[in-house]
């Protein structure tokens, strides 16, 4: 297991992911058009909702893969796979999920549907090469907080966080 606690925290707001993912939008339109996307969940849901409105797409599966244990990453498990008579080896199929960080998760799924496009809306530097398109590149130490995550209560001034 890898211990992926940040040295800084990000924290994106709802309108900023959803700028950014249509910015993903964008460059995955002129590669359209899909079959449908594949969702890598949790993470992958709301980009993959997003996208699926901008790219015009309505068929959407998701597969479920866990390799977080809050900020600790250990072993990939897919515990909820695609739908493979519909899906096959990804071929024509958009994948999508919030972030790359160390390229697990992408890189299992690359090896579960090897012909699928994989992209994100984040990515960080050692996981880039697992992923086909992304839009915001973000620093390896930088740990995201986003705004499903996020609570609403007043935080401590930056100054008293040394």
């Amino acid at each position: 297991m890898k211990d992926y606690t940040a040295s800084r925290y990000l924290p994106i707001a709802w309108e900023l992911f959803h700028r950014d993912t249509r910015m993903l939008a964008h460059k995955l339109v002129q590669m359209a058009p899909f079959k449908g996307i594949v969702a890598i969940t949790r993470g992958g849901l709301i980009p993959s909702s997003i996208l699926a409105r901008e790219l015009d797409i309505r068929l959407i599966d998701c597969i479920s893969i866990v390799s977080y244990d809050d900020r600790v990453q250990g072993d990939p498990t897919v515990i909820k796979d695609v739908q493979k008579d519909l899906v096959g080896d990804g071929e024509g199929w958009l994948v999508v999920d919030d972030l790359v960080d160390s390229g697990v998760t992408a890189r299992l799924v690359k090896k579960l549907l090897p012909k699928a496009h994989v992209a994100t809306v984040y990515a960080k530097p050692q996981g880039q090469d697992a992923v086909d398109t992304f839009v915001v590149p973000i620093e390896q130490t930088t740990w995201l907080q986003f705004p499903w995550d996020a609570e609403l209560q007043p935080n401590e001034p930056l100054a008293r966080r040394k």
